[in-house]
């Protein structure tokens, strides 16, 4: 795989709360940075995007249900626990966008975020993505998914992401094959 000026790797919610000893941490999602990091590089255009929420978000509930609507609190805006993984190589053109910041709506996929992700994509003339991140089942299946639906060639790095649980992670990763969401590995990059 030979990353060209048309292609931008999106990295979903790498963030301490996402990774163990966090709030709402992932199975070994800290296993994703390597992967990331690896890949990094080779691309011109990176997006970040992050769980930004305020303290009062309608998605925390105590106590959680670890379902929509209801997880522990996390990812509040300025804390430790919205910070980056302190491992993840960001760049500093890289673009970052913050997403779950209005206190009465879930946002799940990068483009919920600011700034207009499709726009600025469009802008650079990116064709491919290629996303990693946390987790599979949740942020990173959501902004596969929207990827493709804004017309996007998109790719999962899998060995760049981890699912909450193994049988919601099987099954986003069959959703988003079947949606036509490329397969690849951090490996398969030139």
């Amino acid at each position: 795989m030979v990353v060209q000026d048309t292609d931008a790797i999106i990295v979903v919610d790498v963030q301490n709360d996402f990774c163990p000893g966090g709030a709402l941490p992932v199975t070994d999602g800290h296993l994703v940075v390597a992967a990331i990091n690896h890949i990094i590089p080779k691309f011109h255009r990176a997006v970040y995007s992050r769980d930004w929420h305020p303290r009062d978000h309608c998605s925390f509930h105590e106590p959680p249900d670890y379902r929509d609507g209801s997880w522990p609190e996390h990812c509040v805006e300025d804390s430790p626990g919205a910070e980056f993984h302190g491992d993840l190589i960001v760049p500093m053109d890289a673009l970052v966008v913050s997403k779950g910041m209005n206190r009465d709506k879930e946002a799940y996929s990068a483009f919920d975020g600011e700034p207009d992700l499709v726009e600025k994509l469009q802008g650079w003339g990116i064709q491919r993505l290629f996303v990693t991140g946390l987790a599979t089942d949740y942020c990173v299946r959501a902004t596969a998914l929207d990827a493709l639906g804004h017309g996007f060639d998109t790719y999962l790095v899998a060995d760049g992401c981890r699912g909450v649980a193994r049988e919601t992670e099987e099954a986003a990763i069959e959703e988003m094959r079947a949606a036509g969401v490329h397969m690849v590995r951090s490996g398969d990059f030139e």
